[in-house]
């Protein structure tokens, strides 16, 4: 199962950007869905969660500047984010994980760059 993450790039700092995350061979409604970071020689850590029910969460960090939402008529996840530092410059990945508790998935990532 593979998830596609895209949006990602180069922005100036201050910049909004929006992430995308779709899957053709999974159902969103089916599974939380979360949004990951991962900073060059940093552990990878979770942004933002949307849970089935609409329900989202968000890491201290990202927390007023960053949106996670979801459209489950088109199978779709974002991550909008807004106010962007520098310090946001990371690899973004999509995860979901079934309500079960079971199955998990990766997105390939997506490189977000933000210039000073």
């Amino acid at each position: 199962v593979q998830l596609v993450e895209s949006g990602g790039g180069l922005v100036q700092q201050g910049e909004p950007l929006r992430l995308p995350c779709t899957s053709s061979e999974i159902t969103f409604s089916q599974f939380i869905m979360r949004w990951y970071r991962q900073a060059p020689g940093m552990e990878r850590n979770v942004v933002a969660m949307l849970t089935a029910s609409g329900g989202t969460h968000y890491a201290d960090s990202v927390k007023g500047r960053f949106t996670i939402s979801g459209d489950n008529a088109k199978n779709i996840m974002y991550l909008e984010m807004n106010g962007l530092p520098p310090e946001d410059t990371a690899e973004y990945y999509c995860n979901a994980t079934h309500l079960d508790g079971g199955d998990e998935y990766w997105g390939q990532g997506t490189q977000v760059t933000v210039s000073s």
